[in-house]
């Protein structure tokens, strides 16, 4: 399997490269085109090796193309079921003609689309539109989706499921659920971005042995980052070192009845490696957040002034776990808008901030959408729709790094966009963010610059959720359970 690229590229800027792989370097189209439908089919093979009968579901252009190349291949290998043509293949053009016709010289056939898929299949080949698509499905175009999705058999895209925009991961009308979606030339933000995550299941790429130098005439517009990436995020400690190196981190939370968000918080800042975690939390929460953890040194705090003379004594100050919006959090909230020092904002402290906004150029804010519709003073359908877009506005609205947290995690400095392809389902539960925040701030108190602290600490705590979900499943999951594997990962 290969490694997937940190760079991902606009659906015309993709377009953009074939075109300069056929024109300038001379690759003829169809020899692109067999290496795509060749890898797609290897791919399929790795993943389902005792497939005996696919059905291949082609339109019309070059996505119809590499179907009918997976065709001739699982033909030669008798692993096919079936073809089904939407468009009719004699009316294909280019390219696409010339895989069609090489598929009947093999001996294959093609049947029309008659209203729905045969079911003594066992997976189903998605080759109707691929990334181009820019209008809603309709027709039996949209029939052809909802029949692929009806069937209980793994579904194999080819570029990018049918229905899902290229460019922002929203559905047009309908989506093609795939299991797995096979890319080429470059990765596409609709994997990542809207719905992408919800439909592309597991993404394999190929660069079709494109030369770089074709790529380089584009910027990207997102880079990145998983698993491949957690190589050695810390350097290894000296033999004398002591914990004053690394760092001292200051919870600023857990309001009245809400001790849990901040110890969970400190927690994770101590298991990520900082040297010293205080928690600044109501006087009613000292003795539970201490008699869990002890290592946690946690202060009563009954105003700003006793907060003060916490805050000059951190290195990092993660402010808002368990917060909450009472008259004492709002209280607190003027020593630390004033602050001059490396932060992060989560849970109600971004609320605050959505009210009393100010600047925040050491600051790293963390928002779910709904925390983000709030800063942003939209709504949060309006942030999903443009996960990109919102979390550009917000780095540079407040002049730090953002963390728009979710499906596909974004991170933004104001300069660059990277997005996280680790994580899962089993994360979306109470306190995950409130561990995120204390595994930046542990990140952040180690001496990494905030962006590096953010995308690193949103890997760590991804990646932390995928070891605790391999080891017992998704459901059920707790945001204690990623502990250990912070642990694991930042002595990696």
């Amino acid at each position: 399997m290969s490694e997937l690229p940190a760079k991902v590229y606009s659906v015309a800027a993709v377009r953009n490269f074939d075109r300069c792989a056929i024109e300038r370097e001379g690759i003829p189209g169809y020899t692109l085109m067999s290496r795509a439908g060749a890898f797609a089919y290897r791919s399929l093979l790795e993943t389902w090796p005792d497939v005996t009968a696919c059905v291949v579901v082609c339109g019309s252009g070059n996505n119809a193309g590499d179907g009918y190349v997976i065709a001739r291949l699982a033909l030669a290998d008798q692993r096919l079921g079936t073809v089904i043509a939407l468009t009719d293949p004699e009316k294909l053009a280019g390219d696409a003609k010339s895989a069609y016709e090489e598929f009947v010289s093999a001996g294959g056939r093609v049947e029309s689309w008659g209203g729905s898929l045969p079911e003594d299949v066992d997976l189903v080949v998605d080759a109707v539109l691929g990334s181009g698509l820019e209008r809603d499905v309709e027709g039996r175009f949209a029939q052809a989706v909802n029949a692929m999705n009806a069937l209980d058999v793994p579904v194999v895209a080819i570029d990018l499921p049918s229905g899902l925009h290229g460019d922002t991961g929203e559905v047009l009308g309908c989506a093609v659920d795939a299991d797995m979606t096979v890319t080429f030339v470059g990765l596409k933000p609709g994997l990542y971005l809207g719905k992408g995550p919800a439909h592309c299941g597991a993404v394999r790429f190929s660069g079709l042995d494109i030369p770089e130098r074709c790529r380089e005439t584009r910027k990207p517009t997102l880079l990145r980052f998983g698993r491949e990436q957690a190589r050695a995020i810390l350097r290894p400690r000296n033999q004398d070192a002591h914990k004053g190196d690394f760092g001292h981190v200051l919870v600023v939370g857990g309001g009245p009845g809400m001790p849990g968000a901040a110890r969970l918080c400190a927690e994770a800042a101590l298991r990520t490696g900082a040297g010293r975690v205080s928690v600044a939390a109501h006087p009613d929460n000292v003795a539970a957040i201490v008699s869990s953890r002890p290592e946690i040194m946690v202060h009563g705090v009954n105003d700003a002034e006793a907060l003060q003379r916490l805050v000059e004594r951190a290195d990092v100050v993660a402010f808002g776990p368990g917060l909450g919006q009472s008259g004492w959090a709002r209280s607190l909230y003027p020593v630390i808008e004033s602050l001059d020092a490396p932060m992060v904002w989560d849970a109600d402290a971004l609320n605050l901030l959505a009210e009393n906004p100010v600047s925040v150029t050491q600051g790293i804010l963390t928002p779910h959408p709904g925390e983000a519709a709030r800063l942003l003073a939209i709504s949060t359908d309006g942030v999903q729709r443009d996960r990109l877009g919102s979390v550009r506005s917000l780095a540079e609205r407040f002049a730090g790094t953002v963390v728009l947290k979710g499906a596909c995690t974004l991170v933004s400095d104001g300069a660059i966009e990277r997005v996280c392809d680790a994580g899962n389902p089993g994360m979306a539960t109470a306190g995950m963010g409130d561990v995120l925040t204390g595994v930046i701030a542990g990140l952040l108190s180690q001496g990494l610059p905030s962006t590096d602290a953010a995308v690193n600490g949103v890997l760590v705590h991804a990646m932390a959720g995928d070891l605790a979900a391999a080891a017992s499943g998704e459901r059920g999951l707790l945001a204690s359970d990623l502990f250990d594997g912070i642990r694991t990962i930042v002595n990696s």
